[in-house]
């Protein structure tokens, strides 16, 4: 794939515009491309492929390091909806890569689906953009990303240079691990794994009551060509999703229904 012009990149996310991760993928596309950041201006984690229908929506734009060549704006909807905008009343023309992290926290296996950061790539996705959410295995705001900018420019890089199959974006995390102690890159499978979940019911001073999720992420699948068996052992995951949700496999089945 050859380009006449720097390609052109648009970042985003769902931890926020001034998140750490962000800031850093932000610093590695500039030494790729063109950048654009459409992000959410406050943090918009767990919110899947939520968009905003019924509210007001705000993009304005914003200056955040005044010695960075990228354009950013701040929007006030989902990381969907930043997309959204983003290819229909901010960018010139179609970017040539979506980027979107890095996240803060894993969004291997089953979380996939609840993730703000991988909504954001698929909603690019399904305008045919190449396009790709990226994780780190570290929940805290002051996480250290230096350990993911290497393997983010290669893989950003290279699906620059080969694009992705239709229908599909990349879903990559990072292990908590210094640089050096990261032994490579597995493209994987989502592991079959899940979350039990527990809601802990409290009362308001007010007396009345609420409930806070928590949770405990189990994996039952013990096979080695998976996301979570790449993580444990040291690999940066790459796992290929697609977002055409139909159960292929199921419509023979069905079709022997008695409708």
């Amino acid at each position: 794939m050859a380009f006449t012009q720097k390609p052109l990149i648009l970042v985003c996310n769902d931890d926020g515009i001034t998140a750490p991760g962000i800031r850093t993928l932000i610093d590695v596309m500039n030494t790729l491309g063109d950048v654009v950041v459409v992000a959410p201006d406050s943090p918009q984690s767990g919110m899947g492929h939520a968009i905003t229908v019924n509210d007001t929506l705000y993009c304005d734009r914003v200056v955040i390091d005044q010695n960075a060549p990228q354009t950013e704006y701040s929007c006030s909807g989902t990381p969907a909806d930043c997309v959204k905008l983003a290819i229909n009343e901010v960018l010139p023309r179609i970017p040539d890569l979506c980027v979107s992290g890095i996240n803060h926290g894993s969004n291997s296996s089953i979380n996939v689906i609840y993730s703000g950061t991988m909504s954001a790539a698929v909603e690019a996705g399904t305008h045919g953009i190449p396009s790709i959410g990226f994780s780190l295995l570290d929940y805290q705001m002051d996480a250290d990303f230096k350990s993911s900018r290497n393997f983010v420019k290669t893989i950003a890089t290279q699906c620059l240079k080969y694009g992705l199959p239709q229908g599909v974006v990349l879903n990559v995390n990072i292990p908590k691990l210094k640089a050096k102690a990261i032994k490579g890159i597995k493209v994987c499978r989502q592991a079959n794994a899940h979350w039990v979940e527990n809601f802990d019911r409290r009362t308001s001073p007010l007396g009345r009551q609420y409930y806070w999720l928590t949770g405990e992420f189990v994996n039952e699948d013990k096979g080695e060509d998976t996301d979570e068996w790449a993580l444990k052992n040291g690999y940066v995951s790459v796992v290929p999703v697609q977002f055409d949700l139909t159960a292929h496999h199921a419509i023979k089945d069905i079709n022997n229904w008695e409708f």
